[in-house]
């Protein structure tokens, strides 16, 4: 199954919807430290990745870099605001390794979700989807300790330990790089021997 097959299976989408659906992407590819989409630009397409890892990040009051997201493999890329509400995004993204995509502009997009059902209904699902994770992950930054959100991170995406540099990773996990590294110090000697 390819990348772009995993990410849009539906049950409601027939294998013909489907195809549509991909033969609409173009193949891109960016390098590390390109920028898919900079702040004050408005998203005019998205992308499905097939290979790599990319962050979004807003620059915090006193001129930080603060990582909002990670995206990993078989994920969009995307600004749901910008690209649907049609406003300037309050995020850049960028590519964090050499990125291999699939690019689909926002007027195909639309067109297609309009005429085929089982791909508006992907698309409601993807939504809420998305909507689940974010809520989770508002309360986890409140109800959880940062060893908890680092263990996490591990468990559910640990490419982002391998390609993210530390300072991406502490400002995900809303701590500094000093807290990051105690807490792996902790977790590598807690794993020894098990």
């Amino acid at each position: 199954m390819t990348t772009l097959q995993s990410i849009y299976r539906h049950p409601l989408l027939k294998p013909e919807e489907l195809q549509a659906i991909v033969d609409a992407h173009e193949k891109t590819v960016y390098r590390k430290g390109d920028y898919f989409l900079k702040k004050g630009q408005t998203a005019n397409e998205y992308y499905c990745l097939e290979k790599g890892l990319v962050r979004s990040y807003v620059i915090d009051f006193s001129g930080r870099e603060i990582t909002t997201g990670f995206i990993g493999e078989n994920e969009i890329i995307i600004d749901v605001m910008s690209l649907f509400q049609r406003i300037p995004s309050s995020e850049n993204i960028q590519a964090l390794t050499d990125c291999v995509c699939y690019r689909i502009d926002f007027e195909t997009f639309q067109q297609l979700y309009h005429s085929i059902h089982g791909f508006s209904e992907w698309g409601r699902a993807w939504m809420s989807e998305s909507l689940f994770r974010l809520k989770q992950r508002s309360i986890s930054m409140i109800t959880d300790s940062a060893s908890e959100r680092y263990q996490a991170l591990i468990r559910q995406h640990p490419e982002i330990l391998k390609h993210a540099p530390l300072k991406h990773i502490a400002t995900y996990l809303g701590i500094t790089d000093t807290s990051l590294s105690r807490i792996r110090k902790d977790f590598v000697s807690s794993n020894v021997g098990t």
